[in-house]
């Protein structure tokens, strides 16, 4: 399975999060904000952005007298048989955070094996979860989730993956014919949610955004009641956004 080359890259803002981590992990005993823009090259503008970042995530810790040590998130995730414990826990409270943001349930997914795994989510009582009417591994092609994993594969890793799953009529909106899917799918482009209005579900809409770690192939899906559909788009823009911590527990 091949990736397409937009999608083969981590998003800057976690590249550049990785090299300010790196430099704070060299430095046992904490080092100044002006000295992390000499050794990283970040401007002290985007430096403060990323440190109240891994800050709030608790990468990373500062200190009284002003510098910067590596934080607890960072040494749980690293600490042999507790990391696997350690990035479920960070996974959830991140998503159960963008859930409040965004107001929506809010779900983690991959592509793995050739298959859709949705790997963790968050619900409540007041933004409850797709009715999963369907296997989701199923409907690749009719929901927000799967498209945006099919969308970050090449031609022939959809191939694949339709030539296994039926492209089944779910509502009078889901696309059934390969060749439009395919097309759809190729003019979509990589920074734009992909979006599911009630193609899975009626009554339903959902957004999807593309979170990359390496070579993985993730996303990161928000669904809404079709009564809230004027919210979606902004909703799915602020989940973009709000991307970053997930795509770092991932690629640390």
């Amino acid at each position: 399975m091949a990736l397409r080359p937009e999608h083969t890259a981590p998003f800057h803002s976690v590249r550049y999060a990785l090299r300010v981590l790196e430099a704070i992990a060299a430095h046992r005993d904490g080092v100044t904000e002006s000295a992390l823009s000499r050794e990283t090259g970040l401007p002290p503008g985007h430096l403060a952005h990323l440190l109240a970042m891994l800050c709030r995530e608790k990468y990373a810790e500062r200190l009284t007298d002003g510098g910067y040590v590596v934080g607890e998130s960072l040494v749980l995730l690293g600490s042999g048989g507790d990391r696997e414990r350690a990035l479920d826990e960070r996974l959830q409270r991140t998503l159960a955070d963008l859930r409040d943001t965004v107001g929506a349930a809010v779900y983690l997914g991959r592509y793995q094996d050739g298959e859709l795994e949705v790997a963790g989510y968050a619900d409540s009582p007041a933004t409850p979860a797709v009715n999963e009417w369907v296997d989701f591994r199923s409907a690749l092609h009719a929901t927000a989730i799967g498209k945006c994993l099919l969308g970050q594969l090449d031609h022939n890793g959809r191939k694949d993956h339709l030539a296994r799953h039926r492209t089944a009529r779910l509502t009078s909106r889901t696309i059934t014919d390969e060749k439009v899917l395919l097309n759809t799918l190729d003019r979509q482009p990589p920074t734009v949610p992909v979006l599911d209005l009630q193609e899975y579900a009626v009554g339903t809409v959902c957004a999807a955004v593309p979170v990359t770690a390496g070579s993985s192939v993730g996303c990161l899906a928000l669904s809404l009641p079709v009564e809230h559909a004027h919210r979606l788009r902004r909703a799915a823009e602020t989940l973009s956004r709000k991307a970053a911590p997930v795509m770092l527990s991932l690629a640390i």
